[in-house]
């Protein structure tokens, strides 16, 4: 059972669980984060807090309407597969049952020969939204941002032909967190480092990313 909580430093946090039902669609919608910090304020001077243990850790968010993503939005990952960078967004969906915790189990598909990773920014937004004026109303539909491992399995997605859904959007592959961080505590999101590390011995490397790399950079 999902237990929604606010993370207070490395080791604590608050839990909300009789407050919020869990960080859904609703939630957002209705300006849960804002409702969220007096009580969570109080809750920290109280030392109303509780400290992490070997607790699962899920996704920072559940049961999203819709994951969109675009391919190809780092220059040096274009660069790196030898693609030029994209004149119009590559879009792709991942289906909701993508999003696992950050450290749940990717169940590899079966016939799978390419799976592969990459780390990207995970733009989450707090309400229905299409058709803004501009980017500052963009800005203000943004929740928060999250990690993401997008996961792919290339050969089903590139050498087979048909659209990209079917190398992206396996049960599992868009594992996400472990916290959403709200717009106020990044102030640059340009500048942001992003990397991934990958443990399995022959494939010892870390790929990394900074979100000014982006071809369509976050709004």
């Amino acid at each position: 059972m999902r237990r929604p909580v606010v993370r207070v430093d490395e080791t604590h946090y608050v839990d909300v669980s009789d407050l919020v039902t869990d960080f859904n669609e609703e939630f957002f919608g209705a300006a849960g984060i804002a409702r969220l910090a007096g009580p969570v304020a109080e809750r920290v001077t109280t030392g109303d807090v509780h400290q992490f243990g070997d607790q699962r850790i899920g996704a920072p968010i559940a049961r999203p309407h819709q994951i969109l993503g675009v391919g190809l939005n780092f220059s040096d990952h274009a660069a790196e597969t030898g693609q030029p960078v994209p004149s119009e967004p590559i879009l792709f969906t991942k289906s909701p049952n993508t999003l696992v915790g950050p450290n749940d189990d990717v169940r590899i598909p079966r016939g799978s020969t390419k799976p592969d990773w990459d780390v990207e920014l995970g733009i989450v937004i707090d309400s229905r939204a299409s058709y803004l004026g501009s980017p500052a109303h963009a800005r203000a539909a943004i929740a928060g941002y999250v990690l993401v491992n997008d996961v792919s399995e290339r050969a089903f997605q590139l050498q087979r032909g048909g659209q990209w859904t079917k190398g992206k959007s396996a049960e599992t592959f868009n594992p996400a967190g472990p916290w959403l961080a709200t717009p106020d505590a990044i102030p640059d999101i340009h500048d942001l480092d992003m990397w991934l590390d990958v443990t399995v011995i022959e494939l010892g490397i870390g790929r990394p990313g900074r979100a000014r790399q982006h071809v369509i950079g976050p709004r």
